[in-house]
């Protein structure tokens, strides 16, 4: 049965505040309908990136490429690139147009479509492992970097809806693997669902 809450609309991106974003998006169901295989996954962990002053950001100091291009536009575009050569990463762009913001998101929990995911991911049993970190649950949900700045409020293949799910304990931590950060990598900037199994194995 397809999620039938409310679509996440532009405000709820356009947040100034990116930690806040990230932390509000917990909970929240990513739908992805791709060639007619229909999923849902709620988010279950996320990291956040503020492009202005924050030294893990693609976009820190200004930085501007073809790459980071997308992360300019407006809240709830979709910023995906590819890491190492291998794994798309799914980020959320957050905030007005210009301010180069966006959300990791690090690992969902099947809700729908799970046979669908499983065969993606080349597995057989419902395992936490299986979608727990950002380059699992993209080969999930069928992301790739055709998708990257696709606006997610107003498409009906990949789009986020809120499913009323209350997250009453967040756990936070330092974000994971941007040790080149200096003392930006010290930020608890990494948020996740408290007594969630679907998270990263750290």
């Amino acid at each position: 049965m397809k999620v039938t809450k409310k679509r996440l609309g532009r405000a709820f991106f356009q947040n100034p505040d990116v930690v806040e974003v990230a932390k509000n998006l917990l909970g929240k169901i990513i739908c992805s309908n791709i060639e007619g295989n229909y999923c849902e996954a709620m988010i279950t962990e996320t990291e956040a990136y503020a492009g202005q002053n924050d030294k893990a950001c693609h976009a820190h100091m200004g930085k501007y490429t073809n790459r980071t291009a997308t992360m300019y536009e407006k809240g709830g575009t979709a910023y995906v690139y590819l890491c190492y050569g291998i794994h798309h990463l799914f980020n959320i762009v957050s905030n007005i147009e210009g301010n180069a913001d966006a959300v990791l998101i690090r690992a969902i929990e099947p809700i729908n479509g799970t046979d669908i995911m499983l065969n993606r991911r080349n597995a057989k049993d419902l395992k936490p492992i299986v979608f727990s970190g950002p380059g699992k649950l993209t080969k999930a949900l069928g992301i790739d970097k055709s998708f990257n700045a696709l606006d997610l409020v107003n498409n009906d293949t990949l789009y986020i809806v809120d499913n009323n799910f209350n997250v009453k304990d967040i756990e936070k931590s330092t974000r994971i693997g941007i040790d080149y950060a200096e003392e930006d990598a010290l930020l608890p900037w990494r948020f996740y669902i408290s007594g969630n199994k679907f998270v990263s194995q750290l």
